[in-house]
């Protein structure tokens, strides 16, 4: 196996054009600052560091619906037509899926949504409702998560179960991580869910657990780059410090890490940890490996009626080629950082000014992937397939359709998948019909809710979520096919992902020689070795 310590350095000439790019757009634009104030953030090497987060145990019975949902959803009726999705069960939307597709074998579909994942057990999608010039709507997949967010933003599907109150953040426990948390040995230690995010939610899994294994459950922060953090690896063992300064063992960790958490948690443990860190590198937080999972599994899928739908991908792009792929698509496009999440490292590009923007920019990383982009219909991208562009909200009354996307959580287990969640977003300028070629397009087609704060924290921008209640939903305009539709995607993009890390992790170890040929960025590679001294 090759050793990292010949990698170039990140970012020095011989990797990466993006400096010679760089100094050109700084010389030739002319209003790149404009551009750059409205834009999403970059995605930095580094974060700033936080205060000191102690670890703290949670037990039996702290479970709080006003600490672990936002205060409109406590008050919100689940939508009729989003319930009775939620009670089809998958025997009933496979006969319902392919009386709509004949062509869809039945046995082949309850197969597919019968797979017991390996790697990647909770997960979720973010797709967009798009439509061709032909009128032929769909769902494609935009991303898929791993330890994605979305509980705190769901009603409830029922006032009357016995858990109720505890929502979809007990169907993850108890449909993925209870069947994780049996391979555990109870007398290495205890539980713990460690995160860098969305305490929110972090800390009603935590809730959860305890009440679910009857025992106390350790919540930790660990962020890229602490100096010192109360979580730490021993022999692919976790351990929390408590605030005595006592070192705990860990049995089981329910994982709610975002940010490159491939440089804090390794590739393999003695702890069981779910998902398990290959989920991300394989394309869970991954959209470079993601895309070549897709490619893989829907060549499998080839005749079956069946496909991942995606925008047109294209990987490892380096600075100097962007410009490039960027004519070859009509001037329009989405860059993307491969790594970044929450709305971080994406940009919409159809001007000069934004693609001036973009190769400004002091990026971490030396690859990029250029996608087509979905806007409206005289203005999207041109690939091999035609155009997509966005269904979008329904008017309002000011006749103003707004860019729209659909989070979809599922779990997988012996039982196979089923859906846990679902929420919507909302861009935050409604989506017009000529494009304007000095406004900043991302205000009108960015609609994730994360704000990453100076101090390096994150807040949300609830006004744009859309929720499954009955006051929001039929924004949307989707009806239950749609959902359905939604749903088989995501399960058909997180098996993709989920077999491309058992394909890195034939015979229990990590293929390397495969990964750096799929995904050759050395910055990345760099950084799964600070987890996995002996990569």
């Amino acid at each position: 196996m090759d050793t990292m310590t010949d990698l170039p350095v990140p970012g020095s000439p011989s990797l990466d054009g993006c400096d010679k790019m760089k100094n050109a757009s700084r010389r030739t634009s002319v209003s790149t600052q404009t551009v750059r104030d409205l834009s999403p953030p970059c995605t930095p090497p580094s974060e700033e560091q936080k205060p000191d987060a102690r670890a703290y145990t949670v037990s039996q019975g702290e479970f709080e619906s006003e600490k672990h949902f936002y205060p409109r959803v406590l008050n919100a009726q689940i939508h009729p037509l989003v319930q009775s999705f939620f009670a089809l069960g998958n025997d009933r939307i496979i006969a319902r899926y392919t009386h709509l597709n004949p062509q869809v074998n039945p046995d082949l579909l309850k197969q597919i949504l019968s797979y017991r994942p390996s790697h990647f057990q909770w997960a979720g999608s973010d797709l967009f409702n798009v439509t061709t010039s032909s009128g032929q709507r769909q769902m494609i997949v935009i991303e898929t998560n791993s330890c994605p967010s979305g509980q705190k933003s769901m009603p409830l599907l029922s006032e009357t179960d016995e858990h109720n109150e505890q929502g979809g953040y007990r169907l993850v426990i108890e449909s993925a991580f209870q069947e994780q948390l049996s391979k555990a040995d109870p007398a290495m230690g205890g539980l713990a869910v460690v995160c860098d995010k969305n305490m929110m939610e972090a800390s009603g899994y935590a809730a959860v657990l305890a009440d679910v294994a009857k025992e106390h459950v350790w919540v930790a922060e660990w962020h890229a780059g602490d100096p010192d953090p109360n979580v730490k690896w021993l022999d692919r063992v976790l351990y929390v410090r408590d605030t005595n300064k006592v070192w705990h063992p860990i049995r089981a960790c329910f994982r709610y890490l975002t940010q490159r958490p491939w440089n804090r948690f390794p590739l393999q443990t003695k702890t069981i940890v779910m998902n398990q860190i290959i989920s991300c590198l394989a394309g869970g937080r991954n959209k470079m490996m993601a895309a070549r999972a897709y490619d893989f599994y829907n060549s499998e899928l080839v005749d079956s009626g069946l496909n991942i739908r995606t925008p047109e991908t294209i990987n490892n792009v380096t600075c100097g080629e962007i410009p490039l792929w960027l004519e070859s698509m009509g001037g329009h496009a989405v860059l993307k950082v491969p790594y970044s999440n929450a709305g971080q490292g994406v940009y919409t590009i159809t001007n000069k000014s934004e693609l001036d923007h973009f190769l400004a920019q002091d990026h971490h990383y030396n690859k990029f992937i250029v996608q087509s982009l979905v806007g409206n219909a005289s203005w999207s991208s041109t690939t091999r397939t035609g155009k997509f562009y966005h269904v979008g909200t329904i008017p309002n009354k000011k006749n103003n359709t707004y860019v729209s996307d659909l989070r979809m959580m599922v779990t997988g287990s012996e039982h196979g998948f089923r859906p846990i969640c679902i929420y919507g977003r909302k861009a935050r300028l409604p989506l017009t019909s000529k494009l304007d070629p000095n406004v900043n397009t991302w205000d009108m087609l960015g609609t994730n809710l994360s704000v990453k704060l100076p101090d390096g924290g994150w807040t949300t921008d609830t006004s744009r979520l859309i929720l499954m209640d009955r006051k929001d939903f039929n924004q949307l305009g989707l009806g239950i096919d749609d959902l359905i539709d939604a749903y088989i995607q995501t399960v058909l993009a997180v098996i993709a992902i989920d077999r491309m890390a058992a394909r890195l992790m034939a015979n229990g170890k990590f293929d390397y020689q495969l990964f750096r040929s799929l995904n050759p960025d050395n910055a990345l590679l760099r950084e799964i070795q600070e987890a996995n001294e002996d990569f």
